[in-house]
């Protein structure tokens, strides 16, 4: 369903010239899995997520959605998909019900499907209560579920999910954590991006431990465990990031003292 193959992407910064935020990249995630992207802050993971929803070029190598090339079939790509990150981006003088349908209309939907599906959305998100509220309104727990709402009325078979419960107090994202568990049920192929380890363990079936760009390890948890026999998994991150880093310092030449 997604495949993505020596994904590189880089920028150039006025002081450190060019930087690898993704170094080549590669994995493969099937319908009904949920595959867990997790690293520190600044990992790539966003970077990697922005590419399979279009909206960044990759520097180098390849990745597809459904069969379809993100960079040579686009919008073939944005019909397949759904995205939900942390930053609800709510418009303030829409209602949960008009954002949603909105959406709907931007894929096409026709008005028979449309309706149909928006009452199954209310429906199963619990989200009739304050379908006409408007978004300058809502809790951050409302614009939550109408981000995810306005990600999959469409019904894509892939969902991304950029650091959905960041930020969340824990009611709303054991919520979200289970509308993530549902859209698995259902077939759904998940890319599920997260730095929280619990997150990790209630719901990934495979995960990729992603630093700097590069991916460190991959496999399912208890796979990863027994390969660097650390069954924690927190201990097993943190070990895993810092012998990269340490394998992976700048040299010292060049630095020492002038004498004198």
């Amino acid at each position: 369903m997604i495949s993505v193959q020596q994904l590189t992407k880089g920028f150039d910064d006025l002081r450190r010239g060019w930087v690898a935020a993704l170094d080549h990249v590669s994995f493969d995630v099937q319908p009904g899995e949920i595959f867990g992207l997790l690293g520190p802050n600044g990992a790539g993971k966003t970077t990697c997520l922005r590419i399979l929803s279009t909206v960044l070029r990759p520097s180098s190598g390849t990745a597809t959605v459904s069969g379809f090339d993100v960079v040579k079939h686009p919008a073939e790509v944005r019909q397949r998909i759904g995205f939900m990150s942390n930053n609800t981006g709510i418009y303030d003088r829409m209602t949960a019900f008009e954002m949603v349908e909105y959406y709907g209309r931007l894929y096409g939907l026709p008005d028979d499907l449309l309706k149909l599906r928006l009452d199954r959305l209310f429906e199963t998100l619990q989200m009739n209560d304050f379908r006409d509220t408007l978004g300058a309104k809502m809790s951050t727990g409302m614009k939550q579920k109408v981000s995810i709402a306005r990600a999959i009325v469409h019904d894509p078979p892939v969902i991304i999910f950029d650091e959905p419960t960041s930020g969340l107090d824990v009611l709303v994202a054991r919520k979200v954590l289970a509308t993530v568990q549902s859209l698995k049920d259902q077939g759904k192929c998940i890319i599920f991006s997260t730095h929280i380890m619990r997150e990790v363990e209630k719901l990934c079936d495979r995960i990729a431990i992603i630093h700097k760009g590069a991916i460190l390890a991959m496999g399912t948890l208890s796979e990863l465990q027994e390969q660097h026999q650390q069954p924690d998994t927190e201990e097993l991150f943190f070990d895993l990031i810092e012998r990269y880093d340490q394998q992976n310092q700048p040299s010292a030449a060049g630095f020492a003292p002038v004498a004198g």
